[in-house]
């Protein structure tokens, strides 16, 4: 019998499950994370909660475990470019049902969802006054079929809600919103407090760590599954533990500090293992410093970056307005149940690491990796190896030039200090009367849509717009590549000179093509340096001691002349903030006009149109074809090299017009001056499947000379687009394969990398290693993902069109890390054998590749439901 408590918060009473009477002393060895764990399963496991118990303590002896526990989270985050593509699955799957003669009403959420509208606004029009208006309209005008679809899931999914455009960043929103830290809810006759905890279809889901609350990100296959009630299986979780000491120095940001875990803990091996941070300096550390390292967390590699609650919880949830009474039941509960923090013990872990907060320096990263920290003087020789040396014009945009200058991102703008600070820096830059170059692209897209009020109260929105840093939208912008065009002094110079121009962005990711398909360098940098490069209007100097620009009378200015301190921005914040501005702000931004205008179906089943371009019947979202599992031979479809990206995989950014892509949709009547962006087209499977692996920075090396998005076909040898070359090989009843190097599938978490490949026909992955969401997406989807020998990676297999993989990965010998034998036929060079082994996890993972993938299973699950209550009824009759 679970041992259940009681406590009592503001009038309530509720009841709790009580851990320290379940784990004893054992409590206090294990990590926060396994606690909130221990009391998951003890309240939702039902017959299971036993074994769980006892493997979650077990994990005690070692710091390691092989065991299995289910994890039921409270609810689930989305956003629009990864809710369409789920939508569009329950909207097939529920087509699928109502054709078998089933009750398609059966698939519905029995968790809640939200739904962030974050990911489609574009930085059209910028540095100037309307522009915030101006870029909604246009994500309206470009998004109206979409935004339907969600509208009508609204109005036949049980509690699914949809936060319109321009209700800020799904993590932002979650942080000043959403979550509660302690949850509560009534189920059996009781009102339960518990921990609140959630998954979220976005890789940077964990940035809600910061303030204590368990989440991770996953697929959007997985996130279907647990809408439907499925636990997420996992084993219990190796935890490293990152002890922090000391305080950080004046003039260093939560974003140095965030860059510096991250370039150090990408050296350590974290995959499917999850971070928490313990130790003294955990308590300097703010709740808005906290959920900046915890954004962090897909780029060092982890499952999670989990912060526990204490004091700075509790003063973060009353700046943001949530009620005394449930700041007292956070507090309450808490202490009570044994997860709030103490930073002078340190919990068992599987290894730790220590940082000391006063090594920290002002950092950027980049130019091509989010680990790659650098100190802020090094932007010059870090470019040095890409450019050129293009011919320099006076005047012009150089190598080197600042292309873009964004402050983007739930990572940085979620933290008022980081936009006060660059908010001062910009006051201080109008005194001297500098502004970028004209060729530098400026943008401010907060996370929040409070952080207009408060920046209007502290006096520094007037002085961000004349720098050029006015509000351009509340969404993900240029982070997520919604960039807009370059300036034309930009592109006139990258097409007649060959510059190599730069972005310099407050976001989390710089992967070449990432931030705008044109620009290979990026930096990753806090708010207040975006600016300050913006102004420089070049990478190519000393930011820390070279003079950044020239006031009206002739004076060099410098940085140490613009660089706000830390009483100033602690002043400036407390003049900005008051904890009455949230829920006025995202009331009113809730309120939409556009979209409440929006009309949309009602009916249980979605109304398909064979003339959409964006939302079509997907292929998948059926019962499926069986296991791709067994004894078989493949041809090498793609032979990749490392950290291949899902933005490498699955296309983002505009649709060219002269592209696969592009001209499928022109065929179907769409304007080709206007295709919009890939991630709006996630719900057209057929529009998504032509733009697979077209970045430009693939490279196939099957063959010489394959271009992005393209392959040899081995029976004609001809080079073709990936689709064309997958219908042949469908055609000739002919397996496919893809072999990939180490990180494979890094980034984000668009289950359209997953997707994409299972339309193309591939039937496994072999790679030196996955990131975690990937992998999961490629389960999800039915594909194997293999491991290969650290020897053998994709360069030292040496695979050339012509050369096949025999892969014997028969379904009853498939099982979590089990080994494979592959066999690579190489005509004339004699074969070569060696032993792969299965990235797969949990047994639950196995069911799922035997079942073809999670949609299969899940319509066969609700198809076996709706006869069992047809049968019912007939027998009542």
């Amino acid at each position: 019998m679970t041992a259940i408590a009681n406590i009592t918060a503001g009038s309530s009473r509720y009841d709790i499950i009580d851990l320290p009477a379940e784990a004893g002393d054992a409590l206090a060895r294990l990590p926060y994370i396994h606690r909130i764990l221990l009391e998951n399963v003890l309240r939702t496991a039902g017959e299971e909660a036993d074994a769980a118990k006892q493997a979650i303590l077990d994990w005690l002896e070692t710091g390691t475990s092989e065991r299995e526990i289910p994890f039921l989270p409270g609810r689930v985050l989305m956003h629009d470019t990864t809710c369409g593509p789920a939508l569009v699955d329950i909207a097939g799957m529920r087509s699928a049902l109502a054709e078998a003669g089933g009750d398609p009403a059966l698939l519905n959420p029995v968790v809640p969802v939200d739904v962030s509208t974050d990911h489609s606004i574009g930085v059209d029009v910028f540095g100037e006054a309307g522009a915030l208006e101006r870029n909604m309209t246009r994500e309206f005008q470009r998004n109206a079929e979409r935004y339907r679809f969600m509208k009508w899931a609204t109005n036949t999914l049980d509690d699914f809600r949809v936060h319109p455009p321009g209700t800020g960043i799904m993590h932002t929103l979650n942080l000043e919103k959403l979550a509660t830290v302690v949850a509560t809810r009534e189920s059996d006759g009781r009102h339960w407090a518990m921990p609140d905890t959630l998954i979220g279809t976005d890789s940077h889901t964990p940035m809600i760590n910061g303030i204590g609350v368990l989440a991770w990100g996953v697929g959007g296959l997985e996130a279907e599954s647990v809408f439907f009630g499925k636990p997420v299986a996992l084993r219990v979780p190796d935890v490293v533990g990152v002890r922090l000491t000391g305080r950080l120095k004046e003039g260093v940001l939560a974003t140095d500090l965030a860059l510096v875990v991250t370039h150090i803990l990408r050296k350590t091996d974290l995959q499917d293992k999850y971070v928490e941070f313990y130790g003294p300096g955990v308590s300097t550390l703010t709740a808005g410093d906290r959920s900046v390292v915890a954004n962090m967390t897909p780029e060092f590699g982890g499952n999670s970056g989990y912060f526990p609650i204490d004091e700075k919880t509790l003063a973060y949830l009353r700046a943001t307005g949530r009620t005394e009474q449930q700041i007292d039941l956070v507090e309450s509960y808490c202490r009570r149940v044994g997860l709030w923090f103490d930073p002078d013990t340190a919990p068992r872990y599987t290894s730790t690491i220590e940082i000391e907060l006063t090594s920290v320096e002002p950092s950027l990263a980049g130019p091509t990796r989010p680990q790659d920290r650098l100190p802020v003087s090094g932007t010059k020789a870090a470019i040095a190896s890409m450019k050129k040396n293009a011919i320099s014009i006076p005047d012009q945009p150089n190598d080197g030039a600042v292309a873009i200058a964004a402050i983007t991102s739930c990572t940085n703008t979620s933290d008022p200090r980081l936009v006060i600070a660059a908010g001062l820096l910009a006051r201080k830059a109008r005194t001297y009367g500098l502004r970028p170059p004209h060729w530098v692209k400026t943008s401010l897209a907060p996370g929040s849509p409070t952080a207009e009020r408060y920046l209007r109260r502290a006096g520094l929105l007037e002085d961000l717009e004349a720098v050029g840093f006015g509000i351009v939208g509340y969404g993900c912008t240029t982070c997520i590549g919604n960039s807009g065009p370059l300036t034309e002094p930009i592109s006139k110079a990258m097409t007649e000179r060959g510059i190599l121009p730069v972005a310099v962005l407050s976001g989390n990711r710089n992967f070449p093509g990432r931030v705008h398909p044109q620009l290979e360098a990026g930096f990753l940098a806090s708010p207040p340096m975006v600016i300050a490069f913006a102004l420089a209007g070049t990478v190519e100097i000393d930011i820390m001691s070279d003079a950044i620009g020239y006031s009206s009378d002739g004076e060099a200015v410098t940085l140490a002349m613009l660089w706000p301190q830390s009483a100033e921005i602690d002043d400036a914040l407390a003049l900005a903030t008051d904890s009455n501005d949230v829920t006025p702000a995202y009331a009113e931004a809730e309120a939409s006009r556009m979209w409440r205008d929006l009309d949309a179906p009602e009916t249980t089943l979605f109304p398909w149109d064979d003339t959409s371009t964006y939302i079509r019947r997907p292929p998948f979202a059926r019962f499926g074809e069986g296991s791709l599992l067994g004894h078989y031979t493949a041809h090498p479809l793609l032979v990749l090299g490392d950290d291949i990206t899902t933005d490498h995989i699955s296309p983002a950014g505009a649709i060219p017009a002269a592209s696969e892509t592009g001209v499928y949709l022109t065929a179907m009547g769409d304007n080709p001056k206007d295709l919009n962006v890939y991630a709006s087209r996630r719900g057209n499977w057929e529009a998504m499947a032509r733009g697979l692996f077209t970045n430009r920075a693939v490279r196939n090396t099957l063959g010489d000379n394959i271009p992005p998005g393209s392959t040899i076909h081995w029976p004609s040898q001809e080079i073709l687009p990936l689709w064309d070359a997958a219908q042949r090989y469908a055609a000739e009843r002919q397996r496919v394969v893809i072999v990939a190097g180490d990180r494979y599938g890094m980034g984000s978490s668009r289950d359209w990398a997953a997707k994409g490949v299972s339309l193309l026909g591939v039937c496994a992955v072999l790679a030196l290693s996955f990131e975690r969401i990937h992998r999961s997406n490629l389960i999800g989807m039915g594909i194997l993902p293999m491991r290969l020998p650290p020897e053998f990676g994709s360069t030292a297999l040496d695979l050339k069109s012509g050369h096949t993989l025999e892969i014997d990965a028969e379904i009853d010998r498939v099982f979590p890390r089990s080994p494979i034998p592959v066999t690579i036929r190489r005509a004339g060079r004699g074969d070569l054998s060696f032993v792969a082994t299965a990235a797969i996890e949990t047994m639950a993972e196995v069911e799922t590749l035997k079942a073809g993938g999670i949609l299969p299973l899940i319509v066969r699950d609700k198809i076996n439901i709706s006869m069992r209550m047809a049968e019912h009824r007939t027998l009542s009759v």
